[in-house]
């Protein structure tokens, strides 16, 4: 697998979670990391601050750049791409992370609810890529990635939770508009999306608590198949809408997931989004029914 030494990696929300996994991931080979996201300040319910996050990226091998960055605000990721460039030189590496969520049925759900998520999900995602473009055109082997979903257009992917879905589509919606419009350029577009729950604070404070989080796997299996996506060839890798499993398995040749697993004595939850077609590798098995539910 191609190494990501001396490439520079711009990623939103990587204070915590699956941001976080995928900059360390990149750390271990040498990679320069923008940390953009909100949390300066320690939060009891969201732990982790651009600045821990940045001496995790030191400490495993890669070089950090903190940056408060709210991505709803066009002056403040156009401030952070900046500073960005001039640290590290240039931009190789544009991931999508930041999303907001509310899984509530329309008479539950607040306005001011609908704006921020399709203020961090949709428009910041489209803000973000737009801003890193310039960079990206010049750059070796450019990658956008966004950690969206398939475009499954069922209705049960959307009922109960209209608002988060239209806003976490938009950002496939993203993939499936700029890997055509920006193929010219060489800028390989993607999207990236688990198979299970992940264990972060999201499933935690939001989708079951503990016993989710316990059938969950770890970040580390979308930070690994991140990597792999950025080893890809970006002027003809792109347009594709992956499942971490199928793509590690049938492309990085990785037939044991167990160590993925949070808890290896539980079952693993089955995600929102993966289409019913999306097959898993060989021995992965889901729990029967959605624990969400």
């Amino acid at each position: 697998m191609a190494s990501l030494k001396d490439k520079t990696l711009f990623i939103t929300g990587a204070s915590r979670g699956i941001g976080l996994a995928i900059a360390l991931r990149a750390a271990r080979d040498g990679a320069n990391i923008a940390i953009a996201a909100k949390t300066a300040e320690p939060n009891p319910k969201l732990p982790g601050t651009i600045f821990e996050a940045a001496s995790q990226i030191e400490q495993a091998g890669g070089r950090a750049l903190p940056l408060v960055c709210d991505i709803r605000y066009e002056d403040q990721v156009e401030r952070a791409v900046a500073a960005t460039v001039e640290a590290f030189g240039g931009i190789d590496i544009c991931v999508n992370n930041a999303s907001a969520i509310s899984l509530t049925p329309i008479d539950r759900t607040e306005m001011k609810r609908f704006d921020l998520m399709m203020g961090i999900n949709t428009r910041g995602t489209f803000l973000v890529s737009k801003a890193c473009l310039p960079h990206l055109r010049r750059a070796a082997n450019p990658h956008i990635l966004m950690l969206s979903p398939p475009l499954d257009m069922e209705p049960r992917w959307f009922a109960g939770h209209v608002a988060y879905s239209i806003a976490k589509y938009g950002m496939s919606l993203c993939v499936l508009g700029l890997s055509a419009e920006l193929a010219a350029d060489g800028v390989g577009v993607n999207a990236l999306w688990p198979r299970t729950t992940i264990a972060t604070s999201a499933i935690s404070n939001l989708l079951g608590g503990e016993m989710v989080a316990r059938m969950s796997r770890k970040p580390d299996i979308l930070a690994d198949a991140a990597h792999l996506v950025f080893s890809q060839p970006a002027r003809t890798f792109t347009g594709n809408f992956l499942i971490d499993d199928t793509f590690l398995h049938e492309v990085g040749g990785v037939t044991d997931f167990e160590p993925y697993r949070a808890d290896p004595t539980m079952e693993l939850a089955p995600d929102f989004f993966v289409p019913a077609g999306s097959v898993p590798p060989p021995g992965v098995r889901l729990a029967r029914r959605d624990v969400r539910a």
